[in-house]
């Protein structure tokens, strides 16, 4: 099993103190190479769940497993570095280091796990549509070009768990074909267990697991 959630809750408190219940997942499971789909609207928590999954954040209650490792029992310099080796992340705001060209920011991607692959890098871009502005830095990029930077980065390490958040977004219809290829080829060619979070109907049509978020959170239901 690459991930597991059990009764995983999550809560932010308001500015007049009153507890805002936003993740109440009772229970979810992604088998090794499995994809799937959680469909919702905006500010219906999807963010915030990837977030607790990667241990970016951390759950009020619960318990999340990947790869049979319980995140939260790991100091957090560990758990950074179980991030950075075993899930890859693409963020809707991309997090591009602006000083650094295209593919300086693939590399990096995989220097924070010790692993440097130029040649896969390189491969990677090209794979997205951007093998002439390699050493382009973000700012001479248009926000499409940055996204296909930020899926090219999440995938550069093989990571065991694929992580997106609205990856296809900021791009136009035939790159967001190109963005969804790219992530689920090379998903399915390295067994790499997919989730993937979207608000748009079109994208969620073309994978055979599809979680409705209503029925998925039950924080979201009320």
């Amino acid at each position: 099993m690459s991930l597991s959630l059990r009764n995983v809750r999550k809560s932010y408190r308001e500015p007049g103190g009153h507890l805002l219940p936003v993740l109440n997942v009772e229970q979810f499971d992604l088998n090794s190479g499995e994809q799937a789909v959680l469909l919702g609207q905006s500010g219906g928590g999807k963010t915030t769940l990837l977030n607790v999954i990667a241990g970016i954040s951390t759950a009020d209650a619960g318990e999340i497993r990947i790869g049979g490792v319980d995140l939260a029992s790991l100091p957090e310099p560990a758990r950074d570095r179980f991030r950075a080796e075993r899930i890859g992340f693409i963020f809707q705001t991309f997090h591009l280091l602006p000083a650094f060209s295209a593919l300086e920011n693939v590399l990096l991607g995989m220097s924070f796990s010790g692993q440097s692959n130029k040649a896969y890098a390189r491969e990677l871009l090209t794979r997205v549509g951007l093998e002439q502005r390699l050493d382009h830095r973000p700012a001479q990029l248009s926000v499409g070009e940055q996204q296909r930077v930020s899926v090219a980065r999440a995938l550069a390490n093989r990571p065991q768990l694929m992580l997106a958040d609205e990856p296809t977004a900021s791009v136009d219809v035939a790159n967001q074909e190109l963005i969804l290829k790219l992530i689920r080829e090379t998903c399915e060619e390295n067994q790499i267990a997919l989730l993937l979070v979207t608000h748009s109907q079109e994208v969620a049509s073309q994978f055979g697991r599809v979680e409705q978020l209503a029925e998925f959170n039950r924080a979201a239901q009320g």
